[in-house]
């Protein structure tokens, strides 16, 4: 993967989006996101801001933790400059197309379902769960624009 292609998937799946050298902000049905590759380290990551930290409960954030564990797949929640985000973190030119967007899938996913089942994906691995306070949002094709 080159930080070109990932421009162009990029473009392709996000509503709308602003890019300047490997660096891109966009945005999926209102959800912003935010993406930086580096060619000379061969790194790439999307994030997603979730919530303020100062607005999160302790609850929230053990369940965050927990959450990296079984239901976040590939992605993490994390904590910088005070907000929690959904990030996807990976070497670059490893990549292709199918991981790029299966990538923003999860970023997104991750986002959106924070503070019910924290998962990025359908796929949940066995433990002890955050209880779910309400339906998680449905996965779609993400070629389709979620």
């Amino acid at each position: 993967m080159t930080p070109t292609k990932l421009g162009e998937i990029f473009t392709e799946v996000s509503d709308s989006i602003y890019s300047q050298k490997n660096q891109w902000r966009f945005t999926i049905k209102n959800i912003p996101l935010i993406a930086i590759a580096d060619s000379t380290h061969n790194r790439m990551r999307i994030i997603s801001p979730v919530a303020e930290v100062k607005k999160l409960n302790s609850e929230l954030l053990l369940a965050s933790l927990a959450a990296n564990f079984h239901t976040a797949l590939d992605i993490k929640y994390a904590i910088s400059d005070n907000l929690l985000w959904s990030i996807y973190v990976h070497p670059l030119k490893e990549l292709n197309k199918n991981q790029v967007i299966n990538a923003i899938s999860q970023v997104y996913y991750g986002n959106v379902n924070y503070g019910t089942t924290f998962s990025s994906t359908s796929l949940v691995f066995p433990g002890r769960q955050p209880k779910p306070k309400k339906e998680p949002k449905k996965e779609n094709n993400f070629t389709e624009k979620i």
